[in-house]
């Protein structure tokens, strides 16, 4: 991923307030992020951890959206989960879903998307071995460091178009 600026992350995000998004906190260690390593940026807000963040780059400029935890039932620990961005599988507590109100008036009049995503957003270093989940190890693939990069973000995506699609 390209590195983006704090001013471009806070310009980026599609599904907010510039009220909010000049009061999000970015992630901790900002300034030394693995950007050869991700194929977005994203993070839970320390200040507010019902919150997270995933800003990735779009037709050449950087897209952000703006997610909130289900408030739903936790999960029970003793299961485990896949993520839908990046199919690496967790404990139930490292699948959280999170909810994106939709861009524009649709999310304005309430209508969200979501998706069931790694807690911490950070499926990329779960991707190329950079972190390990609590269950130790990703699913054995035929698919290629490459092709598994490119599933992430084709995935990511996806799930950006139905948010900035409104």
């Amino acid at each position: 991923m390209q590195p983006v600026s704090e001013n471009e992350i806070r310009a980026s995000l599609v599904n907010c307030s510039k009220g909010e998004a000049h009061r999000l906190t970015l992630p901790a260690g900002f300034a030394d992020t693995p950007w050869p390593d991700l194929d977005f940026l994203g993070w839970r807000d320390p200040k507010a951890p019902d919150r997270g963040y995933v800003v990735a780059w779009r037709d050449e400029e950087p897209v952000g959206i703006a997610l909130r935890a289900s408030s739903g039932a936790r999960k029970s620990l003793l299961k485990s989960s896949i993520c839908s961005v990046c199919v690496t599988p967790q404990s139930g507590s490292g699948i959280t879903l999170l909810v994106a109100p939709k861009a524009g008036a649709a999310g304005r009049q309430g209508n969200s998307v979501g998706l069931y995503i790694c807690a911490d957003l950070a499926c990329s270093l779960y991707v190329r071995g950079k972190k390990t989940t609590a269950l130790a190890r990703r699913f054995e693939e035929s698919l290629t460091l490459e092709e598994q990069n490119e599933r992430t973000a084709r995935n990511l995506r996806g799930f950006m178009d139905q948010v900035v699609s409104g």
